[in-house]
């Protein structure tokens, strides 16, 4: 009898299985996995069939997240230990989401680098280098990271940090093919702004791809490439070409006569890029036949000058729906129009099918980082609904017909000239944690965070090579905030989990965390919500009522999101664990004195009578080096802009070292005027990810940022007296 072939075979070994992983038996007597081989598209398009597996991103194509594994429950989780872990060889930040296939837990690390270890015991089966040139990190705005890989026909797909596709054998790890993602026609000068952070995702024999790059000069698109020969089939452009015309793309039609005239025609956009990157959420819905994919910020943030305060610019800050054989636009649906504030549509997309006044509909669910959920009907793109899920101030709430945000006009930045306190911050009400939903509780779980900012916009602007063009008011300023002053601001950092009714548009329960930046978070079929936090425990959550039932130590911040799967019918929960990512590179400290986190990266996979530990956690010693005794305050206020604009980014903005990179405070380089050049003028460190920026700055200017790092130092190291020259 053919496997395949057998219809009732099927439906009988399914609920067998199934019944097995609700009571939460092993079951040796049935078949394996393997016995049923179905065809590329059919494993995904069934994910579902196939519950001890991984197969995608979110596990299926909705996005959900959400396993029907049910060994774990709140009546069995006392026995819930660690099963596994392994090391990674990295002080940079983890965000991937594992695959799991017949029994092979595959992940990507920091530097795009791939795992594939045996998912009962943690044992490296193959590993994978791109070897990604390490002067590559600088050209990223968060970090060297990687959230993932994807799974199709026995292939595995990467994209690498310097903007390669890679398709890999699953079984050996050997590549089969490489493309570069970047348009070859596009402007040299801006070659450097792309990096890939995101996990691509399989439609139809298609990989999907996009990239990252607003901050630094990009413009937006997404690619799709053929997945057994590598070749690119389309590429949608997300924001206008500035001289408005065809880029030969499924995109020219929509963008010439519908985007452009919604951009200044003579503003930085023309030489900035236009931004709108597609570095995150892409999801392919079977229901629809459609390709949504959301686009990120503007470039430069300031609207004023990005687009001479005209228009709603799209289609940044929105989702995109388009045909995966071809990438013909179908509809969009814009969150923040005239964004100002770097409010990216980039995050996770979910597909449900939820009752909407009275009637039932597959609709879209969002919540990115403007702080609003939204639902819109999957097919047309239609507004449903939308309500805030933190405190706003930039809008006092949607138009409940179009979903148009109703503006604050003080949070207009660039219109006012004024300073704006504003929430949420950059850093937005939820980043790229992943929400998670629950068929039994018919709620969605949603990782929140509060993290205002200061915006002040430039009145002109002028790209700098090799710092961060955001359009920004940036002046020097020599006044160090007090520690009362940095608790005060503390305050206001604050994170938690949210359980949400989307059908309801309210919250249910939330649990108040340590503070922002906590990690994704899976659900389950035995009622559990698990999540890792920046303070470095792990997580588990009655979803009824976010009781909190489980907590494990990491010695280290988890930003990453967890998945479930089962290996010889024995149900895992794992995650990566390692701080870093957009908070350990450029938080201004502040998320660091709430959660004390370090980096120790680690796969960890916890089990029912789990037996593994983790080794002593050794914290690093503090550097014994005390700063030069003396500098001078004038070079040290001019140091303090050319920090803001070079260095804040990635090394903190009050010069305090964040957990990931090195604190600058303690580096042997700012005792030497040469040495300190060295690094920072002629790239010393350039393949460690540091730059060179003889290009930005002169030698003199150069010189004021050691003193202002020295200054620093004084002002913000224990018994440190501030000394310097007249």
């Amino acid at each position: 009898m053919s496997i395949v072939a057998s219809s009732s075979f099927r439906k009988a070994f399914f609920a067998t299985l199934r019944a097995c992983f609700v009571v939460g038996a092993t079951c040796p007597a049935i078949l394996p996995f393997t016995a049923y081989a179905a065809p590329a598209e059919q494993s995904l398009l069934h994910a579902e069939d196939h519950p001890a597996d991984w197969l995608t991103h979110g596990r299926t194509y909705s996005e959900q997240r959400y396993s029907p594994l049910a060994q774990i429950t709140p009546q069995t989780i006392s026995r819930l230990h660690l099963a596994w872990h392994y090391d990674l060889a990295s002080n940079r930040g983890q965000e991937a989401t594992p695959l799991v296939k017949d029994g092979v837990l595959y992940t990507s690390t920091a530097w795009s680098r791939v795992k594939a270890l045996d998912a009962a015991t943690g044992k490296v089966l193959w590993a994978f280098d791109p070897k990604v040139d390490g002067t590559y990190g600088v050209r990223g705005c968060c970090d060297v990271v990687n959230r993932g890989l994807a799974y199709w026909n026995g292939k595995l797909y990467l994209g690498t940090f310097d903007n390669r596709l890679i398709a890999l054998d699953a079984k050996t790890g050997k590549p089969v093919w490489s493309v570069n993602t970047i348009p070859a026609d596009a402007d040299l000068g801006k070659q450097k702004a792309y990096t890939i952070t995101g996990a691509p995702r399989v439609a139809k024999g298609r990989v999907l791809i996009g990239n990252g790059g607003a901050e630094f000069g990009a413009r937006g698109f997404l690619s799709a490439y053929d997945a057994e020969t590598g070749k690119l089939d389309w590429r949608f452009f997300t924001v206008p070409n500035p001289q408005n015309k065809p880029d030969n793309a499924p995109s020219d039609a929509v963008l010439m006569k519908t985007a452009y005239k919604t951009w200044g025609a003579k503003g930085a956009w023309v030489r900035q890029g236009g931004g709108g990157t597609v570095w995150d959420s892409i999801v392919y819905d079977p229901v629809t036949d459609l390709v949504y994919f959301g686009t990120g910020n503007g470039s430069p943030w300031n609207y004023g000058l990005r687009s001479e305060g005209k228009g709603d610019n799209l289609f940044l800050n929105s989702i995109i729906a388009v045909r995966p054989e071809t990438g013909d636009y179908v509809w969009h649906f814009q969150e923040t129009p005239k964004d100002h504030w770097d409010y990216t549509a980039t995050q996770q997309i979910m597909t449900l099918d939820l009752p909407i006044e009275g009637q039932m509909r597959h609709v879209i669910v969002h919540a990115p980082k403007n702080g609003f959920f939204y639902v819109l009907d999957a097919k047309t793109g239609a507004f449903l609904s939308g309500k805030n899920f933190v405190y706003v101030n930039w809008a006092s709430g949607l138009d409940p017909k179009t979903g148009y945000p109703l503006f604050n006009p003080d949070a207009l930045y660039s219109q006012t000239g004024k300073m704006f306190h504003i929430f949420p911050g950059d850093m937005g009400a939820h980043g790229i944690a992943a929400m998670a939903y629950s068929p039994r509780t018919k709620l969605v779980y949603l990782p929140v965070q509060q993290v205002p900012d200061f915006l002040k916009a430039a009145k002109t602007f002028e790209p700098h090579p090799d710092g961060w063009n955001l359009g920004l008011d940036v002046e020097a300023n020599d006044k160090m905030p007090t520690l009362k002053e940095q608790q005060d601001q503390a305050k206001d950092l604050a994170g938690w989990l949210v359980a949400w009714d989307p059908v309801q548009q309210k919250e249910i329960w939330r649990i108040p965390q340590p503070g922002p930046a906590n990690g994704g978070v899976v659900a389950t079929a035995g009622d559990l919500v698990f999540q890792g936090l920046t303070n470095g425990f792990f997580h588990a959550y009655r979803a009824q009522d976010g009781k909190d039932l489980f907590s494990f130590d990491a010695q280290t911040g988890i930003i990453a999101s967890p998945i479930s799967y089962m290996a010889h019918g024995r149900q895992y929960i794992a995650v990566l664990a390692g701080w870093g990512g957009s908070y350990g590179l450029n938080a201004s400290g502040l998320a660091r004195q709430k959660t004390g986190s370090i980096n120790r990266s680690r796969v960890l996979a916890f089990a029912l009578d789990g037996t593994d530990t983790l080794p002593p956690a050794v914290d690093p010693p503090t550097p014994a080096l005390p700063p030069p005794a003396t500098f001078d305050q004038k070079q040290a206020l001019a140091g303090s802009r050319q920090f803001a604009i070079y260095c804040q980014f990635c090394h903190g903005a009050n010069v305090e070292g964040t957990g990931v990179l090195p604190d600058l405070r303690h580096s042997a380089a700012i005792q030497d005027k040469d040495a300190f050049y060295s690094i920072v003028g002629e790239g010393a460190l350039s393949q460690f990810g540091m730059d060179r920026f003889d290009k930005s700055m002169t030698p003199a200017e150069i010189e004021t940022l050691r003193h202002f790092i020295i200054e620093r130092a004084h002002q913000t190291l224990p018994a440190q007296t501030p000394a310097h020259a007249p």
